[in-house]
């Protein structure tokens, strides 16, 4: 499964949401065009896109979507998002190292639902 850039990859990623069964998780890495870090994390981002292709990997630069986050702010990079159809799982920055994501992902099932976090973007990029 491709990692969709935002706002770039938009159609194809609205195409993938209407595909993607309700079980599929949004995977959402938030970052910055100018930041090193985040340009580092990509590659091994889309990497990890690949052993998870149940669910959907999305790219986005906070510059160029700010409404995707809600009232929240990024103030740390890479800040990374796992979102059921209609609930956050995790929201907060990760150390860049991607087996971070990859074990939160083995393990975020059992995780509770967070009250606070970016709104359901499924129904914001939908309306895009």
């Amino acid at each position: 499964m491709p990692v969709f850039t935002l706002p770039n990859d938009l159609d194809p990623l609205k195409q993938q949401l209407s595909h993607a069964g309700r079980d599929a998780w949004l995977v959402v890495c938030f970052c910055a065009a100018w930041c090193d870090t985040c340009r580092q994390y990509e590659r091994d981002f889309a990497q990890l896109a690949s052993k998870w292709p149940q669910h959907v990997f999305t790219w986005v630069d906070i510059e160029e979507n700010p409404e995707l986050l809600g009232d929240e702010d990024v103030e740390n990079f890479p800040t990374l998002l796992v979102q059921t159809s209609n609930e956050n799982r995790f929201f907060g920055p990760m150390l860049p190292h991607i087996g971070h994501l990859d074990k939160l992902l083995e393990t975020i099932d059992r995780m509770p639902t967070l009250r606070g976090g970016p709104p359901p973007l499924r129904p914001l990029l939908m309306a895009q």
